[in-house]
């Protein structure tokens, strides 16, 4: 059951503090990230820049999609968003603005979110981007999180949806040769989301296990979050790589990703081998890059080589 934390006489004052508090809300720095895979497979679907219109609602769209689950995740986890460093100054937990107001606030943007894609570019990308809406707070924030270790694995698939959207909005989805493309980029993010989240619930450990959220360090060890690290980012890596074998993508991806994935791999095992939260740290900051940096280097290989 949600706990209600009282916040009357709590909530900022002035346009500003408002403003910055509604933003919060929307964990920008997660959104800039799938901001740009959306547009990275823009790109990539047509071999080019696309059009400047459809590219302005695209990612308008997909700011408020993100920022949709990520409201409403906040309202329903701000009981144990206050008992963890990492969370107790967001929004809510620090008082900053009701939570009925933050689910409304969520809901509201996330309608909107859907009626710009729909009217500005494609009924296909509409519905895209309300299914990982949906997926993101009902299977993955209501359910999957506090109910077993694999709520980072499952709900990942939120997070990849992004590369279908920017697809999506620029060309169709048929099931043909092409098809492979979208789908590998959606796998990549897929693949990526375990490592990264699992470097970074080492460094939490703590406060997950505070908080009573399942995460594999808190209930499978360390140990094995090492092991099921090196797993994951092998097999990313490999999907990765497949782009090249399906004719997606060309040689200068090919160099980059090499480069990029030997380096995940490395840290993954320099993890595996020192154990320490430097380590864990070091693991989850490249990753952030690693991910950015390769679907910066998709685009550019289909727009200089194609």
């Amino acid at each position: 059951m949600q706990k209600v934390i009282p916040v009357e006489a709590q909530t900022p004052r002035g346009v500003g503090s408002t403003l910055s508090a509604y933003l919060n809300l929307m964990k920008p720095h997660v959104t800039v990230l799938l901001l740009g895979v959306t547009l990275a497979s823009m790109v990539v679907a047509l071999n080019g820049l696309p059009p400047l219109g459809v590219t302005l609602a695209t990612l308008l769209g997909g700011a408020l999609a993100a920022g949709s689950a990520n409201a409403i995740n906040c309202y329903w986890d701000r009981d144990i968003d206050e008992l963890m460093s990492r969370t107790k100054l967001r929004t809510l937990p620090a008082g900053k603005a009701p939570p009925t107001h933050a689910l409304i606030f969520g809901s509201v943007i996330g309608a909107l979110s859907v009626a710009i894609f729909g009217l500005f570019v494609n009924l296909a990308s509409a519905a895209l981007a309300l299914s990982a809406i949906l997926f993101y707070v009902l299977v993955y924030t209501m359910w999957l999180k506090r109910t077993t270790t694999q709520n980072i694995v499952i709900g990942g698939a939120a997070g990849a949806v992004p590369a279908l959207i920017g697809w999506a909005a620029v060309a169709p989805l048929h099931w043909n040769a092409t098809l492979w493309t979208p789908l590998l980029m959606f796998a990549v993010i897929f693949l990526w989301t375990p490592p990264h989240f699992w470097a970074l619930s080492i460094v939490l450990k703590k406060d997950y296990a505070r908080a009573g959220v399942p995460m594999l360090p808190v209930i499978k060890g360390e140990r094995e979050t090492y092991r099921q690290i090196i797993i994951y980012t092998v097999i990313l890596v490999a999907s990765s790589l497949a782009l090249v074998v399906t004719g997606g993508m060309g040689w200068l991806y090919l160099v980059c990703a090499l480069a990029l994935g030997g380096g995940l791999l490395v840290f993954a095992i320099w993890l595996w081998q020192k154990r320490t939260l430097k380590a864990a740290r070091t693991m989850f900051w490249f990753s952030n890059y690693y991910l950015a940096l390769l679907f910066a280097v998709m685009a550019l290989d289909h727009v200089l080589l194609r």
